[in-house]
C-alpha cells in the first residue's frame, strides 16, 4: 500500500492511498488511527470490521473510527485508489455531533458524495479554485448530513460576524501574493477552520480559497494590461507557484490565455470581438 500525504494540518490531513494487492492475497489486520472518510476513486476491495462485511467500488466511502480493527480484502479484483480525509477528534465532534455517524462502516456510491469526492480530487491535483482543505470539510459535512438526516441551518449573522469576514477578506487580498491556507486565515480571524469557512462563505458568497485565487487573478489581469514583465514573472508575482496552473486558471476565468489577454488589452480588439460575435442574438 503506497500512501502519500497531500495535506497535513493540526485538525485535518488528506492522504492518497494506492493499493496494488493481488486477488486472494492474504489480508492483514489493521487499526484505524483517526476518524476518517476514504473516498474510493478507482478499483474495488472488501472491508471487514465489527462483524460486518462490505464491498466497495468506485464512489463508495469507507468510514473509519479510531481504534477499530479492520481487514481489507481483494477477492474479486486487484488494486484500488482512495483519497482519505483524516480528522482530529475535536473536528470530528464539531462536524458530527452524533458519535454514531462515525460507526457507519461504509456508504455506497451516492450522488451527493461522489460529486464532492471528485471536487476534492480536483483540488488535490490543483484543478479547482476550491482549496483542498475546504473540499475535505465540505465532504465531511455532507457525509454527516446524509447519515444523521440532519441538515445544518446557517447560523444568524451578527454585525461582529460580518466584520470578521470582511476583515479576513481584506487581509487575504492584501497578502494574496503570499502562501495563505485555511488554517492560518482562520487563526487570524480567531476562529476554527470549520467555523471560519462557514462564516466567510455565508457572508461573502465564496470560500476563502476562491477569494484568494480571484484576488490573484485580479492582480494578474492588472499587470498583464499595464505591465510588460514576462507572463511567468506575473504568475509568480501574484502568488501562483506554478505557471501551468496560472495559465489554466486564468484561461478558465477570462476565456483566453494570459498572452491573448495581454494582446487584447494592448489594442488587439479582434480577440474579444470574436468572442462577442459568437454570442447568440435575441
Amino acid at each position: 500500500m503506497a500512501a502519500s500525504t497531500v495535506l497535513k494540518r493540526d485538525a485535518l490531513s488528506v492522504i492518497d492511498y494506492r493499493c496494488d494487492a493481488r486477488v486472494a492475497e492474504r489480508p492483514a489486520v489493521e487499526r484505524h488511527g483517526a476518524y476518517s472518510l476514504s473516498y474510493v476513486r478507482k478499483g474495488s476491495f472488501g472491508y471487514r470490521a465489527r462483524g460486518e462485511a462490505f464491498e466497495l467500488v468506485a464512489g463508495s466511502v469507507l468510514i473509519g473510527h479510531p481504534g477499530d480493527e479492520y481487514v481489507c480484502t481483494h477477492d474479486h479484483a486487484c488494486g484500488d485508489e482512495c483519497l482519505s480525509f483524516q480528522l482530529s477528534p475535536a473536528l470530528a465532534a464539531t462536524i458530527g455531533r452524533r458519535a454514531d455517524v462515525w460507526r457507519t462502516g461504509c456508504l455506497p456510491p451516492l450522488g451527493e458524495l461522489v460529486v464532492l469526492g471528485e471536487l476534492a480530487q480536483a483540488a488535490a491535483e490543483g484543478r479547482s479554485d476550491i482549496g483542498l482543505e475546504e473540499a475535505a470539510l465540505l465532504f465531511a459535512v455532507r457525509f454527516v448530513e446524509i447519515v444523521s438526516g440532519e441538515r445544518r441551518a446557517a447560523p444568524p449573522l451578527r454585525a461582529r460576524d460580518r466584520r470578521r469576514a470582511v476583515e479576513a477578506a481584506l487581509r487575504i487580498d492584501a497578502a494574496c501574493d503570499q502562501p495563505i491556507d485555511l488554517a492560518s486565515a482562520a487563526k487570524d480571524a480567531g476562529l476554527s477552520p470549520f467555523h471560519f469557512l462557514r462564516l466567510f462563505a455565508h457572508v461573502l458568497g465564496v470560500t476563502p480559497h476562491q477569494y484568494l485565487v480571484r484576488s490573484r487573478l485580479r492582480r494578474a489581469a492588472r499587470l498583464l494590461a499595464d505591465d510588460a514583465r514576462p507572463i511567468t514573472d506575473v504568475a509568480f508575482d501574484v502568488g501562483f507557484g506554478d505557471l501551468s496552473n496560472f495559465v489554466r486558471t486564468f484561461h478558465c476565468a477570462a476565456g483566453v490565455s494570459p498572452r491573448r489577454f495581454r494582446q487584447a488589452a494592448n489594442g488587439d480588439r479582434k480577440i474579444f470581438q470574436d468572442r462577442l460575435a459568437a454570442l447568440p442574438l435575441g
